[in-house]
């Protein structure tokens, strides 16, 4: 499957250090309200480190106080572990109402041992259905990995440890909406999804291994400023598109680990490929 280049390890090695200095500032208590669950969900270690738990009663789920546009987002997640099959971890944002913007990592859980499905989908206006899959090159159950959006009005990109594993370009030019408009909330939930979750609904939750638990941890958002340079900022990703190397790294992750892309199911769409599907990719 390939391994990273030594150049993309600095790259990494670089990223992560800027996020360091950032994630050091994070604070649940003061960045997010805890909105369903009751005492499902907490935060614990002085702010640090929240945790959504799902029973046979009920999931739980938090909400960022803000509203966002545009920008880098970070999350660090710990996924449910074990026999995970018919839960659903969400991580998204969006807007409200009938028109509303949403940018979705969702983590399908499924049986011991059998990897996790990492979902991302796109609404503009509304209107999704414009789903993309993977398989993760990790176990998300052991060790905290890192889930990003960057979020500019020229794209958006999906990231997992800082790693691209999808673009979705403004197409606006050919008619296609993209979500720029809308300020967007930062959300997250702990859920059973059991009727469609796993293998189209054939696996059903196993509530003698309840409760199932998520942690999250240092929580960042990078605003998008609008100066001519923000390299002294640290916020380099801003001004420029994804390098070679990032571009090598996109197309491994959609070459090995992809399993699902809405811009190739003819079935779904025998009349012809949305038009944004036709579009270049970085």
């Amino acid at each position: 499957m390939g391994s990273p280049s030594n150049g993309f390890s600095v790259f990494v090695l670089v990223i992560s250090s800027m996020a360091a200095v950032a994630f050091a500032t994070s604070d649940f208590y003061q960045d997010f309200d805890l909105s369903w669950g009751d005492n499902r969900a907490k935060i614990f270690n002085g702010g640090k480190l929240l945790s959504l738990s799902l029973d046979r009663v009920s999931g739980s789920g938090f909400q960022s106080k803000k509203e966002y546009l545009f920008g880098r987002i970070d999350m660090q997640l710990k996924l449910v572990a074990g026999n995970s099959a018919g839960t659903v971890t969400a991580y998204y944002l969006s807007s409200q109402g009938p028109t509303h913007d949403e940018i979705d990592f969702e983590f399908l859980g499924n049986v011991t041992g059998e990897p996790y499905i990492l979902h991302t989908n796109v609404y503009t206006q509304g209107k999704g259905n414009r789903e993309q899959q993977f398989y993760l090159w990790f176990d998300p159950t052991r060790n905290f990995h890192t889930y990003s959006v960057i979020w500019k009005p020229q794209h958006i990109i999906f990231l997992v440890d800082n790693t691209p594993v999808r673009v979705f370009k403004n197409a606006e030019s050919i008619g296609v909406p993209f979500p720029k408009n809308q300020r967007m909330r930062i959300y997250s939930s702990l859920w059973n999804a059991d009727d469609w979750a796993t293998r189209g609904g054939l696996v059903k939750t196993d509530w003698t291994k309840a409760p199932f638990t998520a942690y999250y941890r240092n929580f960042n958002f990078a605003p998008a400023t609008t100066g001519s340079s923000s390299s002294s900022s640290g916020s380099s990703w801003e001004n420029a598109e994804l390098d070679a190397t990032s571009r090598r790294r996109l197309r491994w992750v959609q070459k090995y680990f992809m399993i699902y892309n809405y811009c190739t199911d003819l079935k779904r769409f025998p009349q012809g490929f949305p038009p944004e599907c036709r579009r270049s990719r970085f």
